[in-house]
């Protein structure tokens, strides 16, 4: 007879910082992964975006471009390109291996807060202080977006993307998921200003963190409210909110040094971990491992879990 396969075990949390990146860039605004996990973006009020390999601590190039402070990046799914968005009202499409800017998407009538590329990297998503959210063709030479999602009554803190859905965060306190295939637009709203929202892994629920100090967790179908975790401190700042690898934990970064990460599905607070000195500016949690990006200031540090051996250098050591 055959034995049914052990539970896995559950996934440790980031616990221990294995690097710092001082950056130099001034204040970091946000510090993102790319696709695999191998190599990270971070962004600058000194108006430069920067590629490093956190893992080894080592950088690797300086992108400069933008009129003013960077304030979102990501990378394309075959690492060839970044998009990023800026305070100058910009959204620009580069080429990593020359550090030059490919197209720059002037539209947005305010500063620019996220960007996303869609999975094919063929579309850049931008959301905005202006209330909108823009969709840019990155294969053709036309200047206006290929669409324009104008719902929102305030401006966009954050955009997702899955295959067919494009997921926003506003400050006029609703999350909208707009479904392209279906062509349909679900709104849930929560009632204070968003920060951040975010799919989980398994595509059936959506994480939003507001302005009330709650994070919650929605059924993406829905909207019905499935948990609520509470113990951070947000009130001012426009602050990130992941899951982690498994799906397993809910984390929020928090004004108070500290990033705060809970159990899924029993609401409980899992670990309080403190970070550095005053308001965490970003969180980046890994595609596949217990692993960590966190942005306090002019520097990012990268978080393992206890159980971790520093100086693999592999980051799937």
């Amino acid at each position: 007879m055959a034995f049914p396969s052990p539970r896995p075990a559950r996934p440790e949390l980031p616990r221990q910082r294995v690097q710092t990146l001082q950056c130099g860039q001034g204040a970091v605004r946000a510090a993102r992964f790319n696709a695999d996990g191998n190599y990270c973006l971070t962004c600058g009020s000194d108006k430069t975006l920067k590629l490093w390999n956190p893992h080894k601590g080592t950088a690797l190039r300086t992108y400069q471009g933008h009129g003013y402070e960077v304030l979102d990046a990501a990378g394309s799914f075959d690492n060839s390109q970044i998009c990023s968005g800026g305070a100058d009202k910009a959204v620009a499409l580069w080429d990593v291996t020359t550090g030059q800017v490919v197209r720059k998407y002037r539209g947005h009538a305010g500063k620019v807060n996220c960007v996303q590329f869609n999975q094919e990297s063929t579309v850049i998503v931008s959301g905005s202080i202006d209330s909108t959210v823009r969709c840019w063709d990155c294969r053709s030479r036309r200047p206006d977006p290929v669409q324009l999602l104008d719902e929102a009554k305030d401006g966009i803190s954050s955009v997702k993307l899955s295959a067919h859905e494009i997921l926003t965060g506003s400050v006029d306190g609703r999350v909208r998921r707009y479904d392209l295939r279906a062509g349909q637009l679900c709104s849930d709203y929560i009632g204070t200003p968003i920060t951040s929202v975010c799919f989980s892994k398994d595509g059936q629920c959506v994480l939003a963190a507001s302005l009330d100090s709650t994070l919650r967790l929605l059924d993406k179908d829905t909207g019905e409210l499935l948990g609520e975790y509470t113990g951070h401190t947000s009130t001012t700042y426009r602050l990130d909110c992941v899951l982690n690898e498994q799906d397993t934990h809910v984390g929020c970064a928090s004004e108070d040094g500290h990033v705060y990460f809970w159990d899924l599905l029993e609401g409980s607070l899992a670990l309080s971990l403190p970070v550095g000195q005053g308001v965490v500016q970003s969180l980046a949690f890994h595609p596949r491992l217990s692993c960590l990006l966190v942005a306090t200031q002019g520097q990012v540090t990268l978080w393992r879990e206890d159980s971790f051996q520093p100086g693999g250098g592999d980051p799937d050591t």
